[in-house]
């Protein structure tokens, strides 16, 4: 039971959602602390899966505006000095040029890109989670992808 939040594609939707491996586990704890206190609110309308990762969706959305109001020195001050500069530099502008492609999709595309390739959801509840069905989730995903090779 105590593994559960790691392995539950919610964990992996936010691993991707955020691509920060520490932030997403804290995310999905907060993720499913939030899932217990509304357990009322959880109607069966949608999988168990679905609603978990739009709470975590959620989560996520407030992280962000939390982080933005306490911008500040504080990434400076977490970094550290790698042995290798140049080639830590590279990596990282490499990795950044990655993220922000993908984080420059218009929204259905990247959250759906997302639920897909890093929660592994399959297609017909990315389509619940969208109020749409399975077939609009796949030719969004494939959009997806085809705009993320454009940019590469």
């Amino acid at each position: 039971m105590a593994n559960l939040p790691r392995q539950h594609k919610a964990a992996a939707y936010l691993t991707g959602l955020c691509g920060n491996q520490a932030l997403a586990e804290e995310l999905t704890q907060e993720t499913f602390c939030r899932a217990i206190e509304h357990s009322a609110s959880f109607q069966g309308k949608c999988r168990l899966s679905v609603w978990l990762c739009q709470i975590g969706k959620n989560c996520w959305l407030s992280y962000l505006r939390k982080a933005k109001r306490q911008a500040g020195d504080e990434a400076l001050e977490q970094m550290t000095s790698p042995q290798n500069v140049e080639e830590d530099l590279l990596i990282q502008e490499h990795a950044r040029q990655i993220h922000q492609r993908l984080h420059a999709l218009p929204e259905p595309y990247r959250e759906v890109f997302t639920l897909r390739v890093f929660a592994e959801l399959p297609y017909g509840q990315i389509g619940e989670l969208f109020g749409k069905s399975e077939n609009w989730a796949r030719v969004t995903y494939y959009r997806a992808k085809q705009k993320i090779k454009e940019g590469l």
